[in-house]
């Protein structure tokens, strides 16, 4: 007779756990340890270990999490009855074992013999290969120096089992370890308040990122708090972690018996069951709420789930077998075809949506037919080449019903199973993301997985159909943001997202964003810096030598002494430099630079020049180093030569991606020498005006007045910071601004004195450029190489001209916009 196959393992995808393909939630419990006993080092005994597994499968756990490496009768009986195991790799955490190199070595080859005892067998879950190191340890040793070892320790594994998933196991006492090569993010959490446990939950997620996050453990001690307590407070702390998008959780512990440091523990009462087994009111509450899975709205809003195409035939069916799937009680599915001249319509007529086919119009035409066409109270989009996960509109349900959030978004995650250029392009910068300014509010979510209330929607006009293929997204972001409405973020909410699988469709794609940045700033140029990119006031999440230089100057909050119970990470903001390699514009810098490095042929001085060449080059080659370097494709290779043709892939294309990018921002008018706004001229000088006015306004609302009347022009404009001792800025363009300063004297009855000044600001590196090539100028002149002196003299005449026009021009807009009849009238908006 043959012999049953084995069952498959569970392993992570994305950000969830599966079984054969099928998302599996780890609904799991802690088991042990043991008092040992003569017959057992471990405490585990064959005939108790079998009743309780059995109960835990008869409740509905399908995983148990043990602290030691169990025994191989262990594992078998556990497959018997179903459940996965967490194999925890016990070693001397508690002690500075870096200090001693041998114990180091020690402890490695007994992870490596524990992997050994376990490899292949299906009941295995993961490897934990630590937990909670103790934050003193890890501060006595330095972050760096944990996070190098634990990922010697996950190499290690991955050469004994390369099947095995990896963990570790962390604590909120040193969350700011950062072990983006582990498969599953883990952590203990206990927190007694479901509004505290719900936000450290959102916050986790962000740690996590891609990565599947598992709580494993959550408890209370019933001998403090009572058995019905302890049942609601770990039932209320299941459904939060399912609802926060866990991969799953595991509770502690299965019963009271329970063993550590050569003690057995009587004052706890942490078990789901008693020491003799009997269960607690605690053990059908935490069934229940594994069961159930993530909450669902008692009366869920409807959906209208919209999904634009053009010739996406090859995986629009992968698309609509996901929408079909989704566990939602009312959603409707529509799919608009813009115009595609493959098989798109046939394959969306052989599923259950509504089709509707237009002339190719591009996205945001699209997106607003759909809109058109919905009849639900929530709109949601989804790229043709994205999947959803099967809770992905009950997750962003519940943000709707339980937040006046107006739209959601979630992640969208690599696609499972991506391979070759696909998976680098996952790891290369450039990728539609999201901008969070909390840990659950957003300031842009990205189109291949957005929902809006359709009301709003509609109110502010859908979207503009100026973006054919991008920008569509941040443009509705923006005006929504305008109108002080505000945008969630559900990390549960999961689309899986096909990237690109060539480099020239990478770099097609970066080019469309390229030309999107363009008509963009052309709309929202108050929204771009002089520079010409964007200014968010929340989180990127991206990489990069930005990024890289961010983690260096990192600063762990500790506590004093070391004493915090939560020891998180601040992260200053990233200095201008740092970002220079990640900006498109950096490689008309290079060209500049390797034209006068090639003057040095006409005239030898300027090889001056090949030197700062060299660094600009370099930075370059450095940051796409360091991408790669951190590339999940990279760290998790297999072996060297994979690991290096990777991080030759990885490094490519961060090398590349700022050329497509940039030549799509070329094409569009977007470069250094655009101008904004307004181009009437006036002579750039110091003004001063004072105005009489007989109606009384606050400061702020003739500030607001201003800049209403320069924004109506076109114009782009910049508040004052706190710490600013001006009050608005007019930049006409990269090298010349004109700044404002307002004061008002108040002379009772309502009048007042309106004092304004405004004083041009040129561009200080722009100065600086200027007069270092009329310098250079000079020097070639006295050296008699009239060519090169021409050249030089031209660009740096070039260069003070436009400083010049630009600090004109908006002078001039500021002084259109405070005109003294326009200060006089200036009502009071508040």
């Amino acid at each position: 007779m043959a012999m049953e196959r084995p069952p498959a393992r569970l392993e992570p995808v994305g950000k969830f756990l599966c079984r054969g393909g099928v998302k599996t939630p780890v609904r799991g419990v802690t088991y042990g340890p043991f008092t040992p006993t003569d017959a057992s080092a471990d405490g585990f005994d064959p005939r108790v270990a079998d009743r309780d597994l059995s109960a835990m499968a008869a409740a509905g756990f399908n995983a148990v999490r043990v602290y030691s490496v169990p025994p191989a009768w262990l594992l078998d009986a556990a497959m018997r009855h179903g459940v996965a195991v967490m194999v925890g790799m016990p070693w001397e955490q508690h002690v500075t074992f870096l200090d001693d190199r041998r114990r180091a070595r020690d402890i490695e080859e007994r992870v490596r013999a524990g992997v050994r005892a376990c490899a292949g067998h299906p009941a295995v879950l993961c490897y934990a290969i630590g937990n909670e190191i103790p934050a003193p340890i890890v501060r006595w040793h330095g972050r760096r120096r944990i996070e190098r070892y634990l990922e010697r320790l996950y190499h290690a594994v991955k050469e004994e089992d390369p099947e095995g998933a990896v963990t570790y196991v962390n604590f909120p006492s040193t969350e700011y370890l950062n072990l983006p090569f582990l498969d599953l993010l883990s952590f203990n959490v206990y927190l007694e308040d479901r509004a505290s446990l719900s936000a450290y939950l959102a916050r986790l997620q962000n740690l996590a990122g891609a990565l599947p996050l598992v709580m494993t453990e959550l408890g209370l001690d019933s001998r403090r708090h009572g058995e019905d307590v302890q049942a609601r407070t770990l039932e209320w702390q299941v459904r939060e972690a399912l609802d926060a998008g866990c991969a799953g959780a595991f509770v502690f512990s299965w019963t009271d018996d329970w063993h550590r440091g050569g003690h057995e523990i009587r004052d706890w009462q942490f078990g789901l069951t008693t020491r003799e087994r009997r269960p607690k009111p605690a053990l059908e509450a935490v069934a229940r709420a594994l069961r159930e899975g993530p909450t669902r709205p008692s009366d869920p809003p409807s959906v209208s789930v919209i999904v634009c195409t053009h010739n996406d035939a090859a995986t629009l069916g992968e698309c609509l077998a996901g929408v079909e799937g989704l566990r939602y009680a009312r959603f409707e599915a529509v799919v608009v075809d813009d115009g595609s001249t493959d098989s798109t319509p046939e394959v969306a007529r052989s599923h259950d949506v509504r089709l509707i086919i237009t002339d190719h119009q591009g996205l945001a035409s699209a997106r607003n037919v759909g809109l058109a066409a919905a009849g639900g109270e929530i709109v949601v989009y989804v790229d043709a080449d994205a999947r959803p996960d099967p809770d992905w509109l009950t997750h962003l349900a519940h943000r709707f019903t339980t937040t006046g959030d107006v739209g959601v978004g979630g992640p969208n995650l690599p696609w499972p199973g991506a391979t070759g250029v696909a998976r680098a392009v996952a790891d290369a910068p450039g990728a539609p993301t999201h901008v969070l300014v909390s840990d659950t509010e957003a300031e842009h979510i990205p189109g291949c997985n957005m929902a809006f209330r359709r009301d709003t929607l509609e109110a502010v006009g859908g979207f503009d159909p100026r973006f054919h293929a991008a920008g569509d997204d941040v443009d509705v972001c923006w005006r929504l943001a305008e109108r002080g409405l505000h945008l969630g973020f559900r990390a549960g909410a999961v689309v899986w997202h096909h990237r690109r699988d060539s480099v020239r469709a990478y770099l097609r794609q970066q080019r469309g964003y390229g030309e999107a940045e363009g008509l963009l700033e052309r709309k929202w140029p108050q929204k771009y810096s002089p520079a010409g990119h964007p200014t968010w006031h929340g989180r990127v999440y991206g990489s990069g030598a930005a990024e890289f230089h961010g983690q260096r100057r990192w600063r762990v909050y500790h506590g004093i002494w070391g004493s915090s119970a939560f020891q998180s990470v601040y992260r200053p903001a990233n200095g201008a430099l740092a970002a220079l390699p990640l900006m498109p514009e950096f490689y008309l810098v290079i060209a500049a630079l390797l034209a006068l490095s090639l003057g040095a042929l006409a005239w030898e001085p300027l090889l001056a020049a090949v030197p700062l060449l060299a660094m600009a080059v370099t930075a370059v080659l450095v940051d796409a180093a360091l991408g790669a370097a951190r590339s999940t494709v990279v760290r998790t290779a297999p072996s060297g030569l994979v690991r290096l043709r990777a991080a030759g892939l990885v490094g490519l294309l961060y090398v590349l991606q700022p050329l497509a990018r940039l030549y799509g921002r070329v094409r569009v008018g977007l470069t250094p020498l655009r101008g904004r706004g307004p181009r009437r001229l006036c002579l750039p000088r110091t003004r001063e005006l004072a105005v009489w006015s007989e109606r009384w306004s606050s400061p702020e609302s003739r500030l607001e007045a201003i800049e209403r009347r320069l924004v109506a022009s076109g114009a782009a404009v910049r508040r004052g910071g706190p710490y600013a001792r001006w009050d608005l800025e007019m930049p006409s363009g990269p090298l010349g601004a004109t700044r404002l300063r307002m004061a008002v004297e108040e002379h009772g009855g309502g009048r007042q004195l309106v004092r304004c000044r405004q004083w041009p600001r040129p561009s200080r590196a722009g100065l600086v450029v200027g007069l270092v090539l009329a310098g250079l100028s000079a020097a070639a002149v006295l050296d008699r190489a009239w060519v090169v002196a021409g050249i030089l003299a031209a660009a740096a005449l070039v260069i003070m001209v436009r400083i010049a026009q630009e600090c004109a021009a908006s002078s001039a807009a500021l002084t259109s916009a405070t005109k003294p009849s326009s200060l006089a009238s200036t009502q009071d908006r508040r």
